[in-house]
């Protein structure tokens, strides 16, 4: 077992990181089976020092990339518990080629503006759990304070086992080669939310399979529960749930896009990641935006098995514009679906 407590600080230039190797992440832990990290310990990586570096004004330290704060690598059955995470050069924690991983009581925190500071990002692992953690509060945007003070005072009396992460990027986002994810009991925002991907870049095969998401309120989020793939890209993204959702002015509640570019312009392609089977089940809240349900899918590799049973997502400037987007994507919705998605077959069955 290993036990953190204190502080622990990055260095304060990020001329200082002089690394030869390995030097994707600072805090690292590999080819470990059996680990048990916990304690009431922050890791602090020293936040607008490593965001505002430009290679074009200092090229020796770019000579490597920003370091991810923390990460289990190559390793199997391993717990973390209880450990606050802040201001991380970029992400701030990291599952890699592992498995039975579970992480429980972590408060993650940097602001919206910050790059490329995904909470938890898990890449070619199996088996990984985060769920049942504690509330804390965090660095939200002014306009959400008052609202999130009153809430989360309210939240504590009820429950004790949420996650809080507030980042500037996915809250948690899950990458090739990860199967068997249990995500329950978050509190994500601000950020991009819970993401799939993105998967398919530069035309590579890449698969993400059996994920569990429930249990998860965003507040003030750029998208709530989404799936994203570039187009060129192989693969597939299937037997997803999303469920017990809770959106507070997301911008994009449930989003899937195949047609995912950070950039100005993308190359049209008609191969894409194919995405199937992926429910969505008793999602309620508001939306920062008219469109609260965008299912933008490929014409040649449409989604396919998308299911949805009580929606009820509202724009919250005015609820009778509230609206939907589908493009290419076939299933079956059942309940109240509000708003509607036309695309999806009404359906009493299942």
């Amino acid at each position: 077992m290993l036990q953190i407590d204190g502080r622990i600080i990055a260095p304060t230039r990020p001329s200082a990181w002089d690394c030869e190797a390995n030097c994707n992440h600072w805090i690292g832990f590999e080819n470990f089976d059996g680990l048990h990290i916990q304690g009431s310990g922050t890791i602090n990586g020293q936040r607008d020092k490593w965001w505002k570096l430009s290679c074009k004004d200092n090229e020796k330290s770019c000579q490597h990339r920003k370091p991810t704060g923390f990460m289990i690598g190559h390793s199997k059955n391993v717990d973390i518990k209880g450990l606050t995470f802040e201001d991380s050069p970029q992400m701030h924690i990291a599952f890699e080629s592992s498995t039975w991983i579970h992480a429980t009581e972590l408060t993650i925190r940097a602001p919206g503006h910050s790059p490329n500071t995904d909470g938890i990002h898990i890449q070619r692992s199996t088996n990984v759990s985060i769920d049942n953690s504690t509330i804390q509060t965090g660095l939200f945007v002014c306009l959400l304070v008052l609202y999130l003070y009153t809430y989360i005072f309210m939240f504590i009396i009820i429950s004790y086992t949420y996650l809080f992460i507030n980042s500037g990027d996915d809250c948690i986002s899950i990458g090739n080669e990860s199967k068997y994810i249990n995500i329950s009991n978050i509190e994500c925002g601000p950020g991009h939310g819970i993401s799939i991907g993105s998967l398919g870049i530069m035309g590579k095969t890449e698969e993400v399979e059996f994920v569990h998401v429930r249990n998860v309120t965003f507040h003030g989020t750029t998208n709530g529960v989404r799936i994203k793939t570039w187009q060129g890209g192989h693969g597939h993204a299937r037997n997803i749930k999303f469920e017990d959702i809770t959106s507070h002015s997301s911008t994009r509640p449930i989003i899937i896009d195949q047609y995912y570019c950070p950039h100005k312009q993308c190359k049209n392609q008609t191969s894409a990641v194919e995405i199937s089977n992926i429910a969505y089940e008793n999602i309620n809240g508001t939306s920062h935006k008219e469109i609260v349900v965008q299912l933008s899918c490929s014409e040649s590799i449409p989604c396919k098995n998308i299911t949805m049973k009580d929606i009820n997502l509202i724009y919250e400037k005015h609820k009778d514009k509230t609206s939907s987007y589908c493009l290419n994507a076939r299933g079956l919705r059942n309940g109240r679906v509000h708003p509607s998605v036309s695309c999806l077959q009404q359906e009493d069955n299942f």
